[in-house]
């Protein structure tokens, strides 16, 4: 039988060394299949395969299971009442559907039951990094509740000073606090004997004061969760625990009040409630981007083409802003990623105060003259681990905000200094370690945010701009990027003053002097008859790169999934000067063509492609022998990639 939920607590999560994992599926080939893959990453795991209801029933209530894997269509029996059922029994057991009929429709509505996950059948190679996953997550779940619950065994043992103390008499006077509840509720000693409990604790709460007034001569006791405004303006949220307190002929006396603070509390579930939003919306995002990017391609690579054979000027002038609008639509594309995925590029030690130059150049041609831009960093300035792209898009981000903000004159300021963050610090910052930071602060003196939003701020598609002035995704970028190099972001605002964000990058040892990037410059296909082989499903893209290839001079095998490519390959290998091959395709993927394809020769030169992937996400590059080119790409692109497998001219 199942551990009860204390001594999973008590014993701690663990890994599964030999993972137990129940299988709801009614194609035995399909089950063979699992069975192989699970056992192959797994070699002492237990697959226990059910194909009726009645069993799925039973095998929840006899044993107890790592991970639920499930198909979809089931017969008389569907995957969705398999989830209900399982998140009604087992509800910290994560569930993953594997399924070749799962539409978009009923995979969200999967993940709004509780799905962990769903894989496509005709792409099995996501199924074990899927189940890593899912474990990893539940594991994070366990670790936080552990550590919840020994904060409150530890809590019960600390102080109760600590906590704001008050009694009151029976009609709610004041007659005695501490100094904890001075502090809380911000009036000084002497104010005290002056306040009653409807004043203590504000208007918005006189409700919930009178509801405990009347309970406690019944009760004895009343606890409730409130929010108090401070004579500044914060806002604390509190648990407020009541004992009416008795003499020795047990007659009522006074109320004994002890409020805890839980402000810090909300402020991190409030963070880990964004955080799985934005994990929902990445398993969205990162399935339909490979698909957008494959139609984005074929229109910026046919860019090339038209502008060749066009020589009307106003046709010209459309056919840049139809490259431009395709560019602006991928840019989209690798936003939504970027905060949705964390896609990290590559990393280099970066000055943050060159970083800080080159964006002060950029913001001074964008923003009105009106807004005076003040920079400020110490010469001593640490550096940080980071991507130079994504650091400047974090600033420009927030310059451009600052922007829209002010109205009429006003200042932006971007100041650096070097810092250490402390460990209560980090605690407040999920993800955050304690150390050395490179703190970048951004602040205008724009109208603010409104304190009723400023927790939304980084949702994804929030925006309190007007409609058509912003998608909602600049500051949930922001985050993504600022998470990605292992750093955090704190928020201060106020109405009418203005707003200041603090961004803390981890620090390393300074470099030197600073590596700008090599520039790109536009080139030419120049190939001189060369043949490449040409491994895309996708019709449009394989189509239009194949003209535009074959327009450059050179001679084009194109197959349209791994195993065809594979076969060409081996008929033409002595001819194929190097291959290109998308690395999410059905069936075969993209990665075990490469493996493939270096088995039949070692040297083959390959530009392996995706919509969704980076660079170091999944292949690493090779000089000479295997490039990455991300979807979709213009003929520069191409050309790149060619020259850098020494391939053209």
């Amino acid at each position: 039988m199942p551990r009860d939920h204390a001594s999973a607590l008590r014993d701690g999560p663990q890994l599964p060394d030999a993972l137990r994992l129940l299988h709801l599926e009614d194609n035995d080939v399909d089950a063979m299949l699992l069975q192989l893959r699970v056992q192959a990453e797994w070699p002492a795991g237990r697959v226990n395969r059910v194909a009726t209801q009645d069993e799925f029933e039973r095998a929840l209530r006899d044993a107890e299971y790592d991970i639920i894997v499930s198909d979809f269509s089931l017969g008389s029996y569907t995957g969705m009442e398999a989830l209900k059922l399982a998140r009604e029994r087992v509800p910290t057991t994560p569930f993953l559907f594997l399924s070749g009929t799962i539409g978009e429709e009923h995979a969200v509505q999967a993940l709004h039951f509780g799905a962990a996950d769903y894989i496509i059948k005709d792409r099995p190679a996501r199924l074990i990094p899927a189940i890593h996953a899912a474990l990893d997550r539940t594991r994070d779940i366990q670790l936080r509740r552990a550590a919840e619950q020994r904060l409150r065994e530890q809590a019960e043992l600390l102080d109760k000073a600590r906590d704001a103390i008050c009694v009151t008499d029976l009609q709610g006077a004041l007659t005695y606090w501490n100094s904890s509840a001075s502090e809380l509720f911000g009036w000084n000693a002497g104010e005290a004997p002056l306040r009653r409990l409807p004043d203590l604790f504000g208007q918005s709460n006189r409700a919930a004061v009178a509801q405990a007034m009347t309970e406690l001569p019944t009760t004895g006791a009343w606890t409730k969760e409130l929010a108090i405004i401070q004579a500044n303006g914060g806002v604390r949220h509190i648990i407020s625990h009541w004992t009416l307190v008795k003499d020795d002929d047990q007659l009522p006396k006074s109320i004994l009040l002890i409020n805890s603070d839980l402000t810090q509390q909300k402020k991190l579930e409030t963070q880990l409630l964004r955080s799985q939003r934005l994990e929902s919306i990445g398993t969205l995002a990162g399935g339909i981007a490979h698909d957008l990017n494959n139609v984005l391609a074929p229109i910026l690579m046919a860019v090339h083409l038209l502008r060749e054979e066009v020589r009307d000027e106003a046709m010209v002038r459309m056919i840049d802003i139809l490259e431009k609008s395709v560019q602006h639509g991928s840019g989209l594309i690798r936003q939504v990623l970027a905060f949705a995925r964390g896609a990290e590029g590559e990393r280099t030690e970066l000055e943050i105060a060159l970083v800080i130059r080159e964006v002060m150049t950029l913001l001074k041609e964008t923003l009105p003259r009106a807004i005076a831009i003040e920079t400020r960093y110490e010469p001593d300035l640490g550096t940080v681990l980071g991507n130079a792209t994504q650091v400047s898009q974090v600033l420009m981000n927030l310059g451009v905000n600052a922007r829209d903000a002010i109205s009429g004159n006003g200042t932006l300021r971007i100041a650096a200094a070097n810092c250490r963050v402390s460990a209560e610090q980090a605690r407040a910052n999920q993800g955050a370690q304690p150390g050395p930071y490179v703190r970048v602060t951004v602040s205008d003196t724009g109208c603010g945010i409104p304190p009723e939003v400023i927790d939304r701020i980084f949702d994804p598609f929030f925006t309190t701009k007007a409609a058509g002035k912003g998608t909602g995704l600049g500051l949930s970028t922001v985050q993504g990027i600022v998470k990605s190099h292992g750093g955090f972001l704190e928020v201060q605002s106020e109405l009418g003053r203005g707003t200041e964000f603090r961004i803390y990058f981890p620090a390393t040892q300074p470099c030197p002097s600073p590596r700008p990037p090599p520039l790109g410059s536009r080139a030419r296909l120049q190939g001189a008859g060369e043949t490449l082989l040409l491994i895309e499903d996708d019709p449009g893209v394989r189509a239009v790169m194949g003209l535009l290839l074959t327009s450059g001079g050179f001679r084009i095998l194109s197959a349209e999934n791994g195993t065809a490519g594979l076969e060409l390959y081996r008929q033409y290998r002595p001819l194929i000067a190097a291959v290109l091959t998308d690395l999410m395709m059905p069936g075969l993927q993209g990665g075990d063509v490469i493996r493939a394809l270096r088995q039949i020769n070692p040297e083959v030169r390959v530009i392996a492609m995706s919509g969704v992937l980076i660079a170091g996400a999944e292949i690493v590059e090779e000089p000479g022998r295997l490039v990455f080119m991300a979807k979709p790409m213009s003929a520069d692109d191409l050309v790149a990639a060619l020259h850098r497998l020494g391939v053209g001219s």
